[in-house]
């Protein structure tokens, strides 16, 4: 009887008011918050879950991803401090700590960050050899982060890792950095190579030493030797007999010579 009662403009005004009201509300995920401005200053943060802002244009919400964003960096062509052109790429890591200054310090923030660490990479591998850059990353890595920690910081942004991605080289400076390579381990054979002839003649001089004081120990290693070379196939064998064996033969033979002329009876 009392919706009866209300004359059908009142109804329209109510479900009008109703609407209004209703367009105020918000859902915030987890991950989201509301920077609310009101009349155009900022009142404070809102969400996460349901929340109302005042509708008609007074009270409007900014939504801001709180999640760790990921940005690839495109390929820069760069030069070292050694005036060595090369071509790299990087990766960024960065969250927002600060929902109300990532909206009201800086415009864009999103292209504000990435521009700020193209900036930076150039200006880092430009401070710094290229041997540096090959192999010293996680240096480099750590200085980039550094670089930019503090410009973003004022932005409500915490970078968390920087890292450069990917070297690429010149062609006539790969050839080079091959070439030096291949020399290196030239180098370190023969280093190698050396060691283990100067051991060998340390070993063999120590041999040696021991057998000039040992006169059998050379007869045995003499028969070793034959009996080794003897082993293989298709194999011609030469036997060497000591000097001393000679002259110890031609001794007995002039003994038994001297004897037979002395004995008469053992010639007849």
């Amino acid at each position: 009887m009392a919706l009866q009662a209300l004359a059908p403009q009142d109804i329209i005004a109510a479900i009008v008011v109703v609407a209004v009201l209703l367009s105020g509300l918000r859902i915030a995920q987890e991950y989201q918050r509301g920077v609310v401005f009101r009349l155009g200053r900022y009142v404070g943060l809102r969400g996460p879950g349901l929340y109302w802002i005042i509708p008609l244009g007074i009270d409007r919400a900014v939504t801001i991803d709180i999640r760790t964003q990921t940005v690839s960096a495109e390929q820069q062509e760069t030069i070292t401090r050694d005036s060595v052109t090369v071509k790299l790429n990087a990766v960024l890591w960065y969250r927002i700590t600060d929902a109300a200054k990532s909206v009201i310090a800086v415009a864009d923030m999103p292209a504000a960050v990435y521009q700020l660490a193209l900036t930076s990479l150039r200006n880092s591998i430009g401070q710094h050899d290229l041997d540096e850059v090959l192999q010293e990353r996680d240096k480099i890595n750590g200085l980039l982060r550094q670089n930019i920690a503090g410009a973003t910081g004022a932005w409500g942004v915490e970078i968390e890792r920087f890292e450069m991605k990917d070297v690429e080289l010149p062609e006539a400076m790969q050839e080079v950095m091959a070439m030096q390579a291949q020399a290196i381990r030239e180098k370190r054979a023969r280093i190698i190579k050396a060691d283990a002839e100067l051991e060998a003649s340390r070993k063999l001089a120590d041999a040696a030493q021991q057998m000039a004081n040992n006169p059998v120990a050379v007869e045995l290693r003499r028969m070793q030797m034959l009996t080794e070379v003897g082993a293989e196939n298709n194999s011609t064998t030469v036997l060497m007999i000591p000097s001393d064996f000679v002259s110890l033969a031609k001794s007995l033979d002039e003994y038994l010579r001297e004897r037979r002329s002395a004995d008469p009876s053992s010639q007849a």
